[in-house]
């Protein structure tokens, strides 16, 4: 909204009002206000949600080996980080651009659903809270619509990267194409020209090869959008770890979006341009205030959990983002955390049917996601269960895991950005 007034003000020369046509102005301007709004209203809600009693009613210390009850602690935390999203980015960014307006869908969707599976824990006393095929059903209906969107919008389009030779030289120069136009590829790491094209993982289909891609791609957009919200719903189990790690994935893609919208930086880096997605740092900036505002009240101890509000919508963030600017398989590198949460769920779950179906008690890990591995004390295993993985001996303080796995995903995001070079 303020974009478009001062843009308005700029045609009479009044002082100042061309500064909001910068990208970076708006952007950390959107950060330092997202951040001074989960600080500030973060406080006022957490008092309110003391004062209704919507608090944490599933964690008690019979679960920590630090003896730390977490009963009591404010839940639904969630709704502080999406405030602290919209209002800058409704305040400073085009409001026209469709990218902009798939991310705040994206927000506000994810943001209910985690938000109605929190109500039914807390109000209805139902620590399952919604139901699993309800939770698949909504994100699998947000992904289906950005991928449709995506698909169907004229607004969405990219100048794709071409690496020509230099007349009378032998170094190759990349160029783009002259006109932006709907294109199936999406950047692939460590791969020469670092493009994919759905297209031509259905080239059997002949003359229905292009349809067919887009409905590829669409299936590929519902998928990442399920799995990376619930790698981050799972990741949220100890203080400050999903938002930390989320506000570290943030800052990479906010980064991918500003050099995707940049003609020359997309041109040294080999990578499609992507007219447009500079709003996307206008976003990510709020995205990362928010969380590191959050991180104010979440740190050990907590204040406050963002519950599946937070972390379903923070996932969803992460994923409709990378998907917006074509980086979609950089996921599994950049939310490698997420990835291995998920998978130590599945693999413990499989192993233990495995073991069940043949009369043995068995898992792989002490317990999962593989965060709770790592403070589960060897006097709180089962004696009769046969574990693959007894390690650490004794339990590791939930502030030091935390720490860790920001510093693994720290150095996941400086390897993602790497793979930009290494092809």
């Amino acid at each position: 909204m303020l974009y478009y007034l001062f843009r308005f003000l700029e045609q009479f020369s009044i002082s100042g009002a061309h500064i909001w046509g910068y990208i970076s102005f708006r952007s950390l301007l959107a950060m330092i206000l997202s951040l001074v709004i989960s600080a500030w209203f973060g406080e006022k809600f957490i008092r309110f949600l003391k004062r209704k009693q919507i608090t944490e009613v599933q964690r008690d210390k019979s679960i920590d080996p630090f003896g730390v009850n977490k009963i009591g602690v404010p839940s639904m935390g969630g709704i502080i980080i999406i405030v602290a999203i919209l209002v800058p980015v409704l305040l400073l960014g085009r409001l026209r651009n469709v990218y902009l307006l798939l991310m705040i869908a994206t927000t506000v969707w994810l943001g209910f659903l985690g938000g109605m599976d929190d109500f039914i824990k807390i109000f209805r006393h139902n620590k399952e809270g919604l139901k699993g095929k309800y939770k698949i059903v909504g994100q699998v209906g947000l992904g289906l619509i950005v991928g449709l969107v995506l698909w169907a919008s004229p607004d969405v389009k990219i100048n794709e990267n071409l690496t020509v030779k230099r007349e009378n030289r032998t170094e190759m120069v990349v160029k783009h194409r002259s006109q932006a136009r709907k294109s199936l590829k999406t950047t692939i790491p460590f791969v020469k020209g670092h493009n994919l094209d759905y297209s031509r993982l259905t080239a059997f289909m002949g003359p229905y090869k292009t349809a067919a891609g887009w409905i590829l791609f669409v299936v590929m957009t519902i998928v990442v959008v399920t799995a990376v919200s619930n790698g981050a719903n799972l990741n949220d189990g100890m203080d400050g770890m999903c938002a930390g790690n989320s506000a570290i994935i943030g800052v990479v893609l906010g980064i991918l979006a500003y050099v995707s919208s940049h003609v020359q930086f997309a041109a040294y880096l080999n990578i499609m341009y992507i007219p447009g997605s500079q709003e996307l740092v206008v976003f990510f900036c709020a995205f990362i205030g928010a969380l590191i505002g959050f991180l104010w009240y979440n740190a050990y101890p907590a204040q406050v959990f963002m519950g599946d509000t937070g972390s379903l919508t923070i996932g969803g963030i992460i994923a409709v983002g990378a998907i917006i600017i074509h980086k979609e398989l950089l996921l599994p590198i950049l939310c490698g955390i997420f990835f291995v949460e998920s998978l130590s769920v599945i693999l413990q779950v499989y192993y233990y049917k495995l073991g069940k179906r043949h009369g043995v008690k068995q898992r792989i890990f002490k317990r999962t996601p593989i965060h709770d591995n790592f403070r589960t004390q060897d006097s709180q295993l089962d004696p009769d269960c046969r574990y693959v993985f007894r390690k650490p001996k004794g339990a590791v303080h939930e502030s030091k895991i935390t720490i860790r796995f920001w510093i693994v995903t720290i150095i996941l995001a400086a390897l993602t950005i790497i793979t930009l070079k290494i092809r």
